[in-house]
């Protein structure tokens, strides 16, 4: 396959890549965005756009995603099945591609009851795995589900999501959804290098590091308290007692959480299979930043 992205061609020279992630703005000015991102600007290999996350309202994925790739941030667009169907979704998939935006992370959403309009209606007219099938169609095959030819046909990087710190992996799953069209993982946070390091060999046994990429999931705490909440309400986040305890005797609990990422980072590189982390966190721009430097430079 030909590069499809930036972050693509990252990835395929074998290069250990960072990404980020930020949630566009309440604001309709697009200085807001770029005012909140442009730390991450050079630092990050590409920073993930979020859809909509809590079911709450913000600046369109897309329009952000636009926003950013225009001045000079590789974007990875989250695109949900809950808010479009997919005649949407597939008009989405070619504007974004001829605006220079080929990163997409196909997602459910997380359901309307949970964010601050519960009486919205989910769409859902489509799955994710869907989602992934339709954008490999269009992109390998040319043409939409309905076999209308697509002249130039989108350039997509297409992603999917992960979840190390449930377990094992799924391998009948995820070899399904790399055969559907997924070309790169990001997955949840992960706090535990053995616990990773079991997953990771399990992939490297059945063939899969191969055939796809792993970004693992990391971010900073604000405080012990946020590592506990987190470890309460995040499906599959699993944070620690010890990384806990840290934060919690430590002076300074977020200069002891950069340290943190830090020294995974520094252990995750060296699991045969981990082609870069994604680093997450509410308004963490700045910090994520910091750490992608100091990683770099250690």
């Amino acid at each position: 396959m030909e590069y499809q992205s930036l972050l693509h061609k990252k990835l395929h020279e074998g290069g250990f890549v960072f990404t980020a992630e930020t949630t566009p703005p309440d604001a309709s000015n697009k200085e807001v965005l770029l005012q909140k991102t442009k730390a991450l600007k050079d630092v990050a290999d590409a920073v993930n756009v979020t859809d909509s996350p809590g079911a709450k309202v913000h600046m369109s994925a897309l329009t952000a995603a636009i926003i950013l790739v225009q001045n000079g941030i590789d974007p990875i667009l989250q695109l949900t099945v809950r808010d479009r169907n997919r005649i949407a979704l597939q008009g989405d998939l070619v504007g974004a591609s001829a605006l220079g935006v080929h990163n997409v992370l196909c997602l459910s959403g997380d359901d309307p009851k949970g964010g601050d309009q519960p009486d919205t209606k989910p769409v859902h007219d489509i799955d994710s795995l869907t989602l992934v099938a339709t954008a490999e169609m269009m992109r390998a095959e040319k043409k939409f589900p309905s076999g209308r030819a697509i002249d130039p046909a989108p350039k997509l990087f297409i992603g999917g999501a992960e979840v190390p710190s449930k377990g094992l992996p799924d391998v009948k799953k995820i070899t399904n959804k790399i055969n559907t069209g997924v070309n790169f993982f990001q997955t949840q946070y992960v706090f535990e290098t053995k616990k990773l390091k079991d997953y990771m060999k399990v992939l490297e046994d059945s063939g899969i590091l191969e055939k796809t990429y792993f970004l693992i999931g990391l971010g900073p705490f604000a405080s012990a308290k946020s590592a506990k909440w987190m470890n309460d309400n995040l499906y599959g986040v699993d944070v620690p007692d010890e990384i806990v305890k840290r934060l919690e005797q430590a002076k300074d609990a977020k200069s002891e959480s950069k340290k943190i990422c830090l020294e995974l980072i520094e252990a995750f590189k060296e699991i045969k299979g981990v082609n870069g982390v994604h680093l997450m966190g509410h308004k963490k721009e700045d910090v994520i930043a910091e750490i992608i430097k100091e990683s770099k430079i250690s």
